[in-house]
């Protein structure tokens, strides 16, 4: 661990204990509440909190450029393996050329393959970069999508044709029987869930001038753009897809474990986040993927609540990329969440590994140069084909709904 790791960690963990202390001052007045001065104050400590993140999570981004750029120049640097031509087809070919031949045979060195107008190694026509591309894709599409981090479980599967999980609904039940009276039946309920393969693809390009003469490493650029517009257009879904030619989002499936008080414009209390906390069945609760899951202003919120012991159900991260608890499980954020409100579905809890997402097919990331080849462009496609569903829908995500009034 870095000496500059270790300063960002210790100087986390003294912006929080001054934010705690101001909200502790303010609670121990006669009229609990933050003057102008004190609310601007707090205000800014929270935002050097998210400033310490983001440079946290920048450091951790840069460090794995840096990997991958070494890789990258380790390939661009190794010397290829050299192919003797043969004398006799070198002067053949001339002839040809010279126009004194109209035609010329050409036998390919033992486990060489040649392609028609191709540059990639694939297939013909697929113009391929390296793998590195694949990681960055991925570790972007995660890093964007909040239910992604919250640890769904992510089925990857070759070809995209639907997929029916069978699931239980309702278990089997026993009863005192009298003797001589006949026993109840009581079968256990079965339903299927089904996961297709929804296509999300964005396009890029940029000229060959720019790709020749840049000094930044621009393809690693593209590519996150790339995994940001891929990790976007299927996080809106994740979350709030209504399942019409679309994924599924969790919020829209999972059921409600709290609603919240009338008066309140749909805002939360602490009770009301421990009350939706054990509306969660103690399996769910104890899986190492349970967790919350909200947008960064109504963590803001949940960070000032206390409970009836005064203590604060919110408890910050003391190591670097690891999210902060509240009442003891991680707090996932994600954008697409909606706000608190009335009637708002604001905050989820739960086991996010019943959330499943279906990847056909991986990441693709293709480069084209014959695409706008008029205006000497080069073409990159970014693809995945997803779904997402909560297959377990018997409780094991709930939600916080706002008061309708």
């Amino acid at each position: 661990m870095t000496e500059l790791i270790k300063r960002l960690q210790e100087r986390r963990a003294n912006v929080w204990e001054q934010a705690k202390a101001l909200l502790d001052e303010a609670e121990g007045r006669d009229n609990p509440g933050f003057t102008a001065e004190e609310e601007e104050t707090y205000q800014r400590l929270n935002s050097d909190l998210d400033s310490i993140d983001a440079r946290a999570k920048a450091m951790a981004e840069g460090e794995q450029r840096a990997k991958d750029a070494e890789a990258s120049f380790a390939t661009l640097m190794a010397k290829p393996e050299t192919v003797r031509q043969d004398p006799r087809k070198d002067s053949e070919m001339r002839r040809w050329a010279r126009g004194e031949a109209r035609s010329f045979e050409v036998t390919p060195p033992e486990g060489v393959a040649f392609r028609d107008l191709t540059k990639g190694t694939a297939t013909a026509g697929g113009h391929t970069v390296p793998t590195t591309f694949y990681g960055q894709l991925m570790a972007h599409l995660i890093e964007v999508s909040g239910i992604m981090m919250a640890g769904p479980n992510v089925l990857n599967t070759t070809s995209g044709e639907t997929i029916d999980v069978p699931v239980t609904t309702a278990f089997s039940t026993a009863a005192i029987t009298p003797e001589g009276t006949a026993i109840t039946e009581s079968d256990p309920a079965f339903a299927k869930r089904s996961l297709g393969a929804y296509k999300y693809g964005v396009l890029l390009q940029a000229s060959s001038e720019l790709l020749a003469d840049t000094g930044v490493s621009l393809e690693a650029f593209l590519s996150e753009q790339a995994g940001r517009a891929l990790g976007n257009a299927f996080g809106v879904h994740a979350i709030t897809g209504d399942g019409s030619s679309k994924p599924t989002g969790v919020m829209t499936t999972a059921t409600t474990g709290k609603t919240g008080g009338t008066g309140a414009a749909g805002a939360f209390t602490a009770d009301d986040l421990i009350d939706l906390y054990y509306s969660v069945i103690a399996p769910y609760r104890n899986s190492t993927s349970c967790g919350w899951l909200m947008r960064d202003a109504t963590m803001a919120a949940a960070r000032k609540l206390k409970d009836q012991q005064g203590q604060y159900l919110w408890q910050p991260s003391i190591q670097l990329g690891v999210p902060d608890t509240l009442l003891g499980k991680p707090v996932h954020t994600d954008p697409n969440v909606a706000a608190v409100g009335l009637g708002a579905k604001s905050v989820a809890f739960g086991d996010f590994s019943q959330y499943w997402v279906r990847m056909a097919g991986g990441v693709r990331f293709e480069r084209s140069d014959d695409y706008a080849f008029n205006s000497d462009l080069v073409t990159y496609r970014a693809i995945i084909r997803a779904d997402g569903l909560l297959v377990d829908q018997t409780g094991a995500v709930k939600v916080f709904a706002g008061g309708a009034s």
